[in-house]
This record gives C-alpha cells, structure tokens and sequence, in this order.
C-alpha cells in the first residue's frame, strides 16, 4: 500500500478519536452517558519480498465502556434510597400529627378527664355538667380531625400509587421501543452506544419507581422484570400494569396487570418491592393501617369502657344513665368477588374495651362454617352455632351474621379502623349524664350493734330486666341463727370472704360474715363490724342523688385504670404507646435513608469510575489524537512531495 494511503487512514482513525474524544467532552453532564473509547487496530501487512510492510490502520469499533455488575449494584443502592426515601416522607407526616406537643391528643383527652372530675366535685352544678359535654365533644372532634388527616395521607399514597404505575408503564414502553430498535440497528454487529445508553438510563428512572430485575436477551435486547419477577418487558412487547380498588376494601388502590381486553388481575402486595411504589405500599399496610387502627383501639376503647360505666349510673332525672358516646361499629367491607346470589351480611360492634386489639379480621364462609381469622397472627374462631341465635364476641367485637351465604364468602373486618372518624357524643342534655350511683344503703340509728354498711355499687347484671331495684330492700340480722334474711325473692345471694365466694339459693338465709362482700342482683356491699339482734340494713333506690357523685367517681377513675389490651394499659399509655412505634419506625427510616444515601454515593463513584467522562483524561486524550492527526498529515504531505519529485524526473 503506498504511503500516501497509510498516511491517510491514520489521518482517519484520528479524526474519529478526536470525535469520540469531544463527544465524551459535550457529554460529560449528560445523565447515563457512558464514556466511549475508540479500539483502533493495524490492517494486515503486505509482503514485499524483503519482510513485511504495514498498510496503515483502522478503527474496529468505537467501545462504550460499561460494566454490567458496578450498574446493577448502583440500581440495587437506588431503589432501596428511593423506597426509604418514600417510606420516610410519608410517616414523618404521622409522626408529626401523634407527637405534637398541642395538637395531639393527650391534652384534649386530659381537658376531657378534668371535665369529667370537675363534674364529680359538683355534681349538682349545670355549668359544671356542661363543661364536661363541651370537653367530651372536643375530645371527639380531635379524634375525627386526627382520623380525617390519617384518611388524607391514605388518600395521598393512593394518588401517588396511581401516578407511579402511569410512569412505570411510560418507561416499559419506551425501554421496549429501543429492545426493538437496538435489534435492528446492531444486526451487522456495532452497537448503537448512545441508545444503549438511553434505554439504560430508562431502566435506572424506572428501578427508582420499583425494583427491577435485568435479563440479557436475544440480539441484545433486555428483559426487565419488577419486584420479585414479574415481567414488565420481555423483547419488544411491554405488559401494561394498571390500578383498581382493592376487592376487601375499597379504601386501598392495588397494583395488578391490565389485559388487551381491559381486564384488570390484581397482583399481592408482597410481590411490588423497592422504588417508591414498594416504599409506599410498605407504608400503607404497616405504618398507616397500624396508626389509623391504633388510634382507633383508643376511641373505641375509651368510648365503650365509658358507655359501661355511664350506663350503671343515675341521671339528674332518676334515670339509668344511657350510652355516653354512640357505640362503635366494626368497618365492614364484603369483597367484591362475592358470589351474586348470596346475601350475607356481616355486622360487628365493639362490646369489650379490654379484649380489643387493633388487628384486621378476615370473615370467610368454607360452605358450612363462618371462621374469623386475625390477620395479626393468623388465629382463626369459628362462628358457632350458624346460624346464630345471638351475637359472637370476639376479642372484644360481638359478630352478628345474617342472610344467606355462598362458598368463598369473604368479609373484611376492621374493629377500630374507623371507630376515631366515628366517635361521637350521644348526650347533649347535662341532666343525663349519670354521675350518681342508681342504689343506696342504710342502718337505722336504732340498730343495737356496732355494724355498718358500704355504699352500694352495681355492676352490668343489675341492667338485666327484672334486676333493678324498684323499692328498697331490708335486711334482718338474726344473732341466734348468725344470718341475715330479707333478700329479694327469685334471686341468688353470692357472699365472697378472703377471695373465696359462695352462692345462697334465692329464699334462703345467709350466713354473716364480717367484711364479706355479699352481692345479688348486680348490687354489691360490704356489712362491717359486729350487729346486734334484729339489726336491720336497707339498700334501695337512690331517690335522691342529685347531689350524689359516686358514678361519676367512677367514670373519673377510668383515666388511671388499666383497660385495654387485657388490662395492661391505660388510655394515654396506649396513645402514648401508638406514639412511641410510629416514632421508632419514623428514626428507622431515617436512619437506613442515610445509609441508602451513603451506598449510592459509593456505588456511583465506582461505577463512574469505569463509565464516567473524566475531563483531564479526555483533554490529553484531544491533545494525543490532535498531534496523530497532524502527524498523519505530515505523512500525506511527504507521499505528495515524493510523487510530485518521481513525476519531474520523467519530464
């Protein structure tokens, strides 16, 4: 080959050099650009007979330096960021709303207990009774507006799911638009660099949105896949993802595959991990479901507990006390691939504050049994007999089900969900809240012994019909005999000394035990010290309580008493508690973001350092290839002067 066509091709191969050198240079900002190398190699050697002379050179292909490993560890670092990262942002707004020092609930929940002990100190008092409504309906409406923000943050996480399936559609299909054109352009076996690096860059914006899974495919292209393998692109087709309801509760959006024909196949929310869509999905089924059940485990708690004892009071009008605040009903969502025939229907009332628990119930008919399952734990009750001939309580829930139902009937039972939205105060008259205890007792000053009996107090069998005391009672001490008579007739005494209690038949005289608790009807007190011979003792209606307190004593009392969660904790504990855990999972989140960050931050620097743009490194490189090229000129011009001398000396 002559001189001239050996200074040309290397006037060549670095005038590629200097464009792929300047186009590292223009493109060094540029997001997913991987810098590019030119692989220049010598063209064979002709044989002249004297040994073997070079033809010059040529470029072979134009690299793009890009290693698959270093990718796909800085893809893993980025979806774990960008999950905590939503996960964070979302329970810090959690965070704030329990943990504020004015706006929380211990202060309103400690204004509505003074209200109820100022209406204790003066219970004849109007205003003081009407101070304790007005507290009582504050307390409600801070559980309504801490339940109405937990609503809007669901309400928020579901708009954002909706937008983050939008956008990881958008990106399959243009990831599965360059599958295509990749194929055709890298048939003759060059690869299209800068669209490699588009398509990459695709799959770096979508692995933020969820985690996904890269596959190396045929005729490279790539098959990605989300979460724990679900294909989101396979060659160049793209599976289109879309968003519904959730069959058991409408309240949730979930995530599933949308078919040519439009029909939507849900998808478990286990299987959609990382990104900002698995962060927000963690989010909602743990931190804001267990926040809004939580909350609602105390109203609930707090309003049936209060019912009960309200309702073994006496109003100002003589009347048992009623319900203070409406009773809590369980969130009842029948799914939605229920059969259409059947006509079950599924109700739930909150009747036991103690045995509560904020915990999801599935309600599933088998065929011949209804079994409620807690989804906390698994644990499974059967509804039995079915049908029902009363109410079922279930960990603190009374379970009515009626109607008629089919195989695989499923119902969603949440006990506490909504029970903050719901709380509300069913008195509005102050004359019916029932401070005063519906019994009293008495000894004539005539008795000859030393004896003297408690005040009485009542429990929930003295609303059965038929046991409230419409006349007073008297009772007679005989000494010969050591009992006392005069107990009602049809019902049973029950005398209970040093925690051993036994049963009298109705009728029967009843030994007498000093300090013994003696009991009938749902009425309890206590006879102490020594009667004398006829001694008689009255326990009757209170007909005149107005200035009597004793109930609303009790009702005061319920602030300090152990009553929820099997009578481990108090109100304010509970709350404080709900505090506590969405405050250790708030620092959690923060904490493992900060070390999200750092991991990126690592994983970028090493993978920059195989398919970042360094500019020092190109400068030299634009220097090098610049003085190649004009070496190679150098050498054009010497193979012109030559020819144009070996022309003269033919002339």
């Amino acid at each position: 080959m002559s001189l001239l066509s050996i200074g040309r091709s290397g006037l060549l191969a670095a005038q590629v050099g200097l464009s792929t050198t300047g186009n590292n240079i223009t493109n060094a900002n540029v997001p997913g650009y991987s810098r590019q190398g030119v692989v220049q190699t010598d063209t064979p050697s002709q044989n002249t007979g004297a040994g073997f002379v070079g033809t010059g050179t040529e470029v072979s292909t134009v690299r793009r330096y890009y290693d698959n490993f270093l990718a796909n560890q800085l893809r893993g670092a980025e979806t774990n960021q960008a999950s905590l990262e939503g996960f964070y942002k979302q329970i810090s707004q959690i965070d704030n709303l329990l943990a504020d020092p004015t706006a929380g609930l211990s202060p309103v929940m400690q204004d509505f207990f003074n209200g109820v002990q100022n209406a204790t100190a003066s219970p004849a008092s109007a205003a003081a009774r009407q101070s304790m409504l007005s507290t009582s309906e504050s307390l409600a409406a801070r559980f309504q507006g801490m339940s109405a923000r937990l609503n809007e943050i669901s309400e928020g996480v579901n708009s954002q799911i909706v937008s983050s399936v939008g956008e990881i559609n958008s990106f399959a299909r243009q990831i599965a638009e360059l599958n295509n054109t990749i194929a055709g352009l890298s048939s003759g076996g060059d690869l299209p660099n800068d669209l490699l690096d588009h398509r990459d860059q695709l799959i770096t914006d979508l692995n933020k949105l969820v985690k996904t899974n890269v596959v190396q495919g045929d005729n490279n292209m790539l098959t990605v896949q989300m979460g724990t393998g679900q294909p989101l692109v396979v060659g160049n087709t793209a599976f289109t993802l879309g968003t519904a309801q959730a069959a058991n509760d409408p309240s949730k959006m979930s995530v599933g595959y949308v078919a040519p024909n439009g029909k939507f196949t849900p998808l478990p929310d286990k299987v959609v991990t990382g990104g900002q869509l698995g962060g927000l999905i963690e989010f909602r089924n743990t931190a804001l479901d267990g926040a809004q059940n939580q909350l609602g485990q105390v109203a609930a708690s707090l309003a049936t507990s209060f019912n009960a004892q309200h309702q073994l009071g006496q109003d100002q009008n003589g009347a048992l006390g009623g319900t203070f605040f409406n009773p809590i009903q369980a969130y009842v969502n029948p799914n939605t691939n229920n059969a259409p025939q059947s006509t079950a229907e599924v109700k739930g009332t909150v009747v036991d504050a103690g045995k509560l628990t904020a915990s999801d119930y599935s309600v599933d008919f088998d065929g011949t049994n209804f079994n409620v399952k807690r989804l906390s734990d698994g644990q499974v009750t059967q509804i039995n007999p079915f049908p029902q001939t009363e109410p079922q309580v279930i960990d603190g829930v009374a379970y009515s089900i009626t109607g008629t139902p089919a195989q695989n009937d499923n119902f969603l039972v949440r006990p506490t969900y909504a029970a903050a939205k719901d709380l509300t105060v069913a008195v509005n008259d102050p004359t019916k809240i029932a401070l005063a205890a519906p019994v009293t007792t008495g000894a004539p000053i005539a008795n000859t012994g030393t004896a003297k009996i408690s005040a009485g107090t009542v429990d929930q069998n003295y609303l059965a019909p038929g046991n409230a005391l419409s006349a007073p009672v008297t009772l007679t001490f005989d000494k010969a005999a050591g009992t006392l008579t005069g107990f009602p007739a049809g019902q049973d005494v029950t005398v209970t000394a040093n925690g051993n209690s036994t049963t009298y038949p109705a009728g029967t005289a009843v030994p007498f035990t000093d300090g013994a608790a003696i009991s009938f009807g749902g009425v309890s007190f206590n006879i102490t010290g020594t009667p004398g011979d006829t001694d008689t003792f009255t326990i009757g209606p209170n007909t005149s309580g107005v200035g009597d307190s004793r109930n609303g004593a009790l009702l005061a009392g319920l602030q300090s008493k152990n009553v929820m969660n099997n009578g481990t904790a108090t109100f304010q504990g509970a709350y404080a508690q709900v505090v506590n855990v969405v405050g250790n999972k708030a620092r959690e989140a923060q904490i493992g973001m900060n070390a999200a960050d750092a991991a990126v931050v690592q994983a970028t620097k090493a993978h920059q350092s195989v398919s970042g743009v360094n500019l020092d490194e190109e400068a030299a490189n634009l220097l090098r290839y610049q003085q190649a090229y004009q070496a190679a000129g150098k050498v054009m011009q010497i193979a012109s002067t030559l020819f144009d001398t070996l022309l003269s000396l033919g002339r």
